[in-house]
């Protein structure tokens, strides 16, 4: 009896996150994408997903540059339990530890994208905003703390509808004469799936491209791109309304398995099928928008508290809470 072998098919379905690429281009087969390696771990209601890409067949069927994804999954963070907020923040700081160089000589710029006037994509700066920042303060603290303190400088250079400048330019000029050693870039994502909404973070190691969370993609800012070592934490805040309404196709399909006439057209229909169906019956212009949750200030607030308290423990692993203020 001949081997079944799997057939990948190149992700059609816009998303941000490795792990829904890789789920969708995996489809209903059993067998892992060739290229990729997937380790899952679980720990204080937190699902610690790690995705990496290693071969570029596997980068061309998912659309990510190669490289580790990292993606913590809490579902429930929008019913805003403390205990699940420390959880993450804990498991967030465990990560971020094995990817920031410990050595407290090394300096970190620390980014923030998006647009501070946009909520969804206001994420970036509002996490800025709680950083520790500590590259001025050298010849003012004494030598005890000064010993156990990294040099990290922190900004949130906007967008270029507001700057007109793009925003890659401004950080090159920036790693430019500040010379960190490494670049921590902060941003909204966008999903497929609804329960990521402001309940999933995707570290990378890959670097990030602005604006893609509200599909407006600008240039990569990746070490090629800026000459340093760039580490991208991004947080789901959108899905397009198109990828709910094809959610809601298979949810039907599901529903109406009995009635199997039915069943088979919706099953046997492509992505690019669905796609069409949904444009056809919202038209392309509402197809096309951004959903975002209706407590989405609260939230990005309490986002961007879980964020910026696990970039200080992880950036200043030997100062204590008392000394940072």
């Amino acid at each position: 009896m001949a081997e079944h072998k799997a057939t990948f098919l190149p992700i059609q379905v816009y998303t941000d996150m490795a792990i829904e690429a890789r789920d969708i281009v995996r489809g209903d087969a059993k067998e892992e994408v060739p290229g990729v390696r997937v380790k899952e771990s679980k720990s204080g209601g937190v699902l610690v997903t790690e995705v990496e890409i290693y071969e570029e067949s596997a980068e061309r069927l998912m659309g990510k540059p190669r490289g580790h994804y990292i993606t913590l999954d809490v579902p429930t963070f929008q019913d805003r339990d403390a205990d699940l907020k420390t959880h993450l923040m804990e498991r967030l700081t465990d990560q971020l530890k094995e990817l920031i160089p410990q050595d407290i000589h090394k300096s970190v710029l620390v980014v923030g994208l998006g647009n501070w006037n946009a909520t969804p994509d206001a994420l970036g700066p509002r996490v800025v905003e709680r950083i520790l920042v500590t590259r001025h303060l050298g010849a003012v603290v004494s030598e005890d703390i000064k010993e156990k303190m990294r040099p990290v400088a922190a900004v949130a250079p906007g967008v270029l509808g507001t700057t007109g400048i793009e925003t890659l330019d401004i950080i090159r000029g920036i790693v430019r004469e500040a010379e960190p050693d490494l670049v921590v870039a902060i941003d909204a994502l966008a999903a497929r799936n609804l329960d990521r909404l402001l309940g999933s973070v995707q570290i990378a190691d890959t670097g990030i491209h602005p604006g893609s969370g509200v599909g407006n993609r600008r240039q990569g800012l990746t070490e090629s791109s800026v000459g340093v070592p760039v580490i991208a934490i991004g947080v789901c805040t959108v899905v397009q309304s198109v990828s709910i309404a094809q959610e809601a196709i298979r949810q039907l399909a599901n529903q109406l398995a009995d009635d199997m006439a039915f069943y088979d057209i919706l099953k046997q229909m492509a992505p690019s099928e669905q796609r069409g169906l949904v444009d056809e019956v919202l038209g392309s212009r509402f197809s096309e928008l951004m959903v975002t949750p209706k407590e989405i200030d609260i939230l990005i607030d309490d986002m961007a508290e879980v964020l910026a308290e696990s970039l200080n423990r992880s950036l200043q692993p030997h100062l204590s809470a008392n000394e940072w203020s």
